[in-house]
């Protein structure tokens, strides 16, 4: 570790995801908690972390396993999680969850500490929308399981990462395990802050100098941190989210991201430039977006529904609600679009029926 930075401690809440990020931070040499269920944490405190990543040039995928990084990885449930302890905290669970017992109260205190929180949830925290010019951010609260849950948080304090990197717990195995589908980069705004920002920043440089002992000589690994000065960056997921997470749904069955890009690729760019089109009027300049092509790329690779889609099949009574989201801000634009609004009624027919049954 340089001498210009300690080794920060990181406070993560959620495991599924969180791991790919604490893993990364790990390897840099920086302390992580992840806050889960107690048999995940067990697991976790007893076995570390497992992340399978494909490299380019290797035919099979790269295992990292926690114990042997240079930092540590640990866990806990969330009434043993002290957030004061941390140097960030992370916010790694997807958005319904915030409002169970026990993490409603752990968010509490997160928010009461004053610490910096990066959030890498699809849907944007309240906290972080608040710091976009011009949004009635009350206009959006119905887009949350719960918007209470923020009331008590510093929009300063908040900052968004962009989850662009694709990962999948094998159900084969055990709960320590992720697999990465697609390795793309983790893109996060700055904070308001020039110190928070500095630990971001010196993330940033150590996940991009860290190297790994892969049996055969000290190798790269993909899926690093990018800071941005611009607090639209991340929103760059939203096309993506738009055209291919969300299009997986279908009015009885879910299909592959892959199929919901490529079965019509017009009728996919026209969504994808229209919510870009929607996040340069708020601000967004043209470069801090992704071009079509290579979002339409990446998705080749993605023979699953989405998270989402899988989580509605499997009868989720919430889900994060981005494409309603995206329909409340345009609508405080004076805009609309036939097939967001489709979606949406797609979305809301499968809440509707599995919080029915």
């Amino acid at each position: 570790m340089t001498a210009s930075h300690p080794r920060y401690k990181i406070l993560i809440l959620g495991a599924s995801y969180g791991s790919l990020l604490a893993t990364k931070m790990a390897m840099a040499g920086h302390h992580t908690c992840m806050v889960c269920l107690p048999e995940e944490a067990a697991l976790v405190n007893q076995e570390g972390i497992r992340v399978r990543i494909p490299v380019k040039g290797r035919a099979d995928l790269v295992e990292v396993d926690s114990r042997k990084l240079p930092g540590k990885i640990t866990a806990c449930v969330p009434t043993e999680a002290k957030p004061a302890d941390y140097d960030l905290i992370a916010l790694a669970m997807q958005e319904p969850q915030y409002r169970s017992p026990g993490v409603r109260e752990l968010l509490d205190a997160v928010a009461r500490s004053g610490k910096p929180c990066m959030s890498i949830m699809n849907m944007p925290p309240l906290p972080y929308l608040a710091r976009i010019p011009g949004l009635d951010t009350t206009q959006l609260e119905p887009c949350f399981a719960e918007a209470g849950v923020w009331k008590n948080f510093n929009p300063a304090l908040m900052t968004l990462c962009s989850p662009d990197p694709q990962a999948f717990r094998p159900p084969e195995e055990k709960t320590n395990v992720l697999q990465v589908s697609l390795p793309t980069n983790f893109k996060v705004a700055r904070f308001d802050n020039d110190a928070h920002t500095k630990i971001l920043r010196d993330l940033q440089a150590d996940i991009e100098a860290a190297r790994f002992d892969a049996g055969d000589g000290l190798i790269e690994l993909p899926v690093k941190l990018k800071v941005h000065d611009s607090v639209f960056v991340p929103l760059a997921k939203w096309s993506m989210l738009l055209t291919g997470n969300y299009r997986c749904i279908q009015a009885d069955a879910m299909r592959p991201i892959k199929e919901a890009v490529h079965s019509d690729v017009t009728a996919s760019r026209a969504v994808y430039d229209w919510v870009k089109a929607l996040c340069v009027s708020l601000g967004a300049a043209e470069a801090d977006m992704v071009p079509f092509e290579k979002y339409a790329a990446a998705a080749q690779g993605l023979a699953k529904p989405s998270s989402a889609a899988r989580a509605l099949a499997a009868g989720a009574k919430n889900i994060e609600r981005v494409d309603l989201l995206v329909k409340r801000i345009a609508a405080q634009k004076g805009l609309n679009n036939a097939t967001v609004d489709q979606t949406v009624a797609l979305v809301e027919g499968w809440l509707e029926r599995n919080r029915k049954a």
